[in-house]
């Protein structure tokens, strides 16, 4: 009888545990610095300081875009025109991200999104681990 209670606990705790993409969904919009990248093989490229934030918009049409902007100073920020276009997918228990731009496609799925982190993997299996970014001004 212990041996299935114990079971039985285990159980109820891998349930408990496991992601809910739909939570990941709400958690995506916003302004994200990258932290790190990590290869297939385990090598791991740190980024302690980068010139561009990623700024993903999603509705609730499970649409939207990534922007590359450069922050400045002032707070604000400078960017082009260009943007990929996001599809956001609820797949065999994951949320999957596919990109679009007039030159490629690809897809993302989301590991982890919170209030300050997001780890995305790709079809190469590389792993990108983003902070939440806070715009910096030095004027105020």
């Amino acid at each position: 009888m212990k041996k299935i209670s114990v079971l039985i606990v285990i159980t109820l705790l891998f349930y408990s545990c496991k992601k809910d993409p739909q939570t990941s969904l709400k958690h995506l919009n916003g302004y994200w610095e990258i932290e790190s990248a990590t290869t297939p093989k385990g090598k791991i490229h740190e980024y302690s300081i980068s010139t561009t934030v990623d700024y993903i918009s999603i509705n609730d049409s499970l649409k939207g875009f990534r922007k590359k902007l450069n922050p400045t100073f002032t707070g604000s920020y400078n960017t082009s025109e260009d943007a990929e276009m996001i599809t956001a997918k609820i797949e065999n228990d994951s949320l999957n991200l596919y990109y679009r731009t007039p030159f490629s496609t690809w897809k993302e799925t989301v590991i982890v999104a919170n209030k300050e982190q997001l780890k995305v993997v790709n079809a190469d299996n590389m792993t990108y681990i983003y902070k939440r970014f806070t715009p910096i001004n030095v004027l105020e």
